[in-house]
């Protein structure tokens, strides 16, 4: 064997290994084949079996072309986006769900959590067919990564629990309405949906997510907390509910069609017998409860609906509104995957219920719990 060939494929199997912090013994057990196999691929003395080499492949979340091929170029491979990703170059993360590769699309505010989050995936192509298909170049290693969509900002403390488990997981999040992530879910396009909809009782089957999640699912509770009117500080005496920000007429930063929040918002007005254009800023949309504080924060707005902890983080003052709970809908046809059974051992740890509890604003009292099962929806057909 020479040298480039070796670098084309122990080697790289080798480097691909340890970026994941993962051992031979670790990689043998995910693959279902003898550690001996791994070792003698990733030394040279032999070339991989075509079962060894595609077992090799799925269990790091590769293809085999990617992992024993050329290393000239990673080839484009193709991927679903969740959300329209940009033109050719544009960055994304890419994960596996189910039996297709998704894309995130990494712009706005999906770009960072304090700074540029980094990209596993470079869009190919800047057109998309209409089955939402497209192509893109990875970007180093495919890791067995956990999607979440939803709105919760704690979402993404289930990163490092994630990453603690052996073989570890990692966790990608697109933050978004609780509509838009049942529908992402519905679509195939993510493991896990975060909602906080209103339920009817504990009769799940009536709940909005069974509508929205027709193939059916389980429904876990992550946290709890309140809703209401968030304020700039020196606003706190002054503003009591919706009839008196809508009297002043502060501006409002609105959250997007979809989002509980501006469903809430939607209630109070009808129930206070207000137009949603006696409200200044109505039709602005934030994507996420921390952006509509950070709005409010810099001065952008006066109001905004968004939770409590969001409202601490910042400092402003909060009016409560409604008790929410946050609960994670979990696909019927992901429950068994690994990504998945990982978020199930993780959800009950020790060090993300402490990180919960300490957030204020937050209960973590039910974390984990299951509530219920979304049955399938009888087919239409």
């Amino acid at each position: 064997m020479t040298d480039a060939q070796e670098t084309t494929t122990g080697a790289r199997l080798r480097a691909v290994r340890q970026a994941r912090e993962l051992s031979q013994y670790a990689v043998a057990r995910m693959a279902r084949v003898s550690r001996q196999a791994v070792s003698n691929v990733e030394s040279g003395l032999s070339e991989p079996s075509l079962r060894v080499a595609f077992a090799l492949s799925r269990a790091l979340g590769m293809t085999v072309e990617d992992l024993f091929g050329p290393a000239n170029r990673p080839p484009s491979i193709p991927v679903r986006p969740v959300a329209p990703p940009g033109g050719d170059g544009a960055r994304v993360t890419l994960a596996s769900v189910g039996d297709q590769l998704v894309a995130l699309p990494l712009r706005g505010g999906a770009t960072s959590r304090s700074g540029f989050l980094p990209a596993s995936g470079l869009i190919t192509q800047s057109e998309h067919d209409p089955a939402g298909t497209g192509n893109a170049r990875p970007v180093g290693t495919l890791r067995p990564t956990l999607v979440a969509a939803g709105c919760d900002p704690a979402l993404p403390l289930l990163e490092a629990p994630l990453a603690l488990l052996d073989p570890p997981i990692a966790f990608t999040w697109w933050q978004c309405s609780s509509r838009q992530a049942l529908a992402l879910a519905a679509a195939g396009l993510v493991h896990v949906a975060g909602t906080h909809l209103r339920w009817q009782g504990d009769d799940y089957t009536a709940s909005p997510a069974a509508e929205l999640l027709p193939q059916g699912g389980q429904v876990i509770r992550f946290s709890s907390w309140q809703e209401g009117l968030v304020l700039r500080p020196e606003l706190a005496g002054e503003v009591s509910g919706i009839k008196a920000a809508a009297r002043l007429g502060l501006r409002l930063v609105n959250r997007e069609p979809g989002a509980e929040a501006r469903s809430l918002l939607d209630r109070e007005l009808t129930a206070a017998e207000i137009q949603p254009s006696q409200l200044p800023g109505y039709n602005t949309q934030a994507t996420g409860h921390l952006h509509v504080a950070a709005a409010i924060a810099a001065g952008l707005a006066d109001a905004g609906i968004a939770s409590e902890p969001a409202a601490l983080a910042y400092g402003l003052a909060f009016i409560p509104l409604a008790s929410e709970h946050f609960d994670l809908v979990i696909p019927a046809a992901h429950l068994n995957a690994r990504e998945v059974q990982g978020l199930l051992k993780v959800l009950s740890s020790t060090w993300l219920l402490d990180q919960i509890a300490n957030l204020p604003g937050y209960d973590p009292a039910r974390c984990g719990e299951q509530l219920g099962t979304l049955r399938p929806l009888p087919s239409s057909a």
